[in-house]
Formats: structure tokens, sequence, C-alpha cells
């Protein structure tokens, strides 16, 4: 067949037109990835400065502190407590043990300001007539609270394991000649023994054979000489009240 110009030019369009076909499809392509990387720019995603920072969050001080949290009532520290549900300790206002030194010329020393006068006045004499022997009168107990009494007692039967071994040594406070300021208990050893040997001619006088510190005043003993000694406080009849 003879070769003719149309069925040449034939191809050269169809190749034209699938090429314009390319480009619109291409242009397509891209318009669409670019409308959705616009998109994908603009979307409202949480930026960082979106997310709570640190200072935003709860810090410690906004939450509450132990102080500021009601405390339970058994949380009272052990001095409430104590005052709470015990009775005052004993102290120098009760004639709870002088300090040490004491004399029987501290009026300020509460166990020696309470004693009984005529009791007292005996106790300066016979003290100032000593310091001329050079001997010194020291006051470990005198006048006591019938508190502090009772404190005496119940410790006494704890150390002697009974009321009757107790009683031996400690008076209750009904009893007591301490509480009624009638008694005082004498140091050091030297002061006892010049009051052993000189206490009558003052009215001065050891009580009981088991206490050589304790002494009342025996008004009788400056001319009479002291009493007989009972043998511990069990045998004096002002005990068995």
């Amino acid at each position: 067949m003879p070769y003719s110009e149309p069925a040449r030019t034939a191809p050269r369009r169809t190749r034209s037109t699938i090429l314009a076909a390319l480009v619109v499809v291409s242009a397509t392509l891209i318009g669409v990835l670019s409308r959705q990387s616009l998109a994908f720019s603009s979307s409202p995603t949480a930026s960082p400065s979106s997310v709570a920072s640190p200072s935003s969050v709860a810090s410690p001080s906004s939450v509450a502190s132990p102080s500021s949290v009601a405390s339970p009532p058994w949380a009272a520290s052990p001095s409430d407590t104590r005052h709470r549900h015990s009775s005052r300790a004993p102290g120098e206002a009760d004639g709870d043990a002088a300090p040490d030194g004491t004399t029987v010329f501290d009026d300020e020393i509460p166990g020696v300001a309470n004693l009984d006068p005529a009791l007292l006045g005996a106790l300066r004499q016979a003290a100032t007539d000593a310091a001329d022997d050079g001997v010194e009168f020291h006051l470990n107990s005198g006048w006591r609270s019938p508190e502090y009494q009772d404190q005496l007692l119940r410790e006494a039967v704890s150390e002697y394991g009974s009321e009757e071994e107790a009683a031996r040594w400690v008076a209750t406070p009904e009893t007591s000649a301490h509480v009624s300021g009638d008694a005082v208990d004498i140091g050091p050893s030297d002061a006892r023994a010049w009051l052993s040997e000189h206490g009558a001619e003052y009215g001065l006088c050891q009580i009981y054979g088991n206490e050589p510190w304790h002494y009342e005043l025996r008004v009788e003993a400056i001319d009479h000489d002291c009493p007989p000694m009972y043998a511990d406080p069990t045998q004096d009849p002002r005990m068995q009240r």
C-alpha cells in the first residue's frame, strides 16, 4: 500500500495529547498536595506553649501543709497531757527537799518559814550557839504540804513493799509532824551530834530511835531532859489516829 502523509501525522497528535494529559494530571496532583500541606500547617493541634507549664501546676506551697491540717486530739505534747491528766508535782513551795545548804535562818524557803514559830525560835537559838563551836545546822526537810507528804508515803510503800513497813519511816499526811510544822530533819552528822548532846537545853529532842535526824520541840526537856525515844513512828501514839 502506498505511504500517505496523514497516516504519519496521526501518531504525533496522539503523543501530544498524552503529554498534555500528563501535564494536567501532574498539575492537579501538585495542587492537591499543596492544599493538604496548607491544611496541616493551619490545623488546631496544641502547640508547646499551650501545654501546661511547670509554673501552672500546683506548687508544694499550694498544697495543705502538715501545720495547716488539724491535729488529732491525741497529738498533744507530753507537757499538755501531763497538765490535763496528772496533778501538779510537789515542789519547793510544798516543802519539797530544801536546796542544799538551807539553814534555819532562810525565811524565804517555805520549809523554814512555815515551821511552828516556837520550834523555829529554838532552832535558831541552838544554831547560833552551835556556830560558836564551828557547827552549822542544815535543814534537810521542815514543813511539808499534805500533797508532798502523801507522795513520800506512796514512794515509801513502793520502796519497802508494804504500808506496814513504810509506816516505820513515813507518816500519813494526817499524822505527820512535818505537815503541822512541828518537826525538822537536821544535818549534817556533826550538827546531829551537837544536838544529841545539847538539844535538850533548847527543848529540841530526837523522837525516834531509827531517825537520828528527826527533831521536835519538847519544852519540858529544858528542865527535865528529853523523853525516851520511840523505836520508830509506829510506836508513837500520835501515829495511831
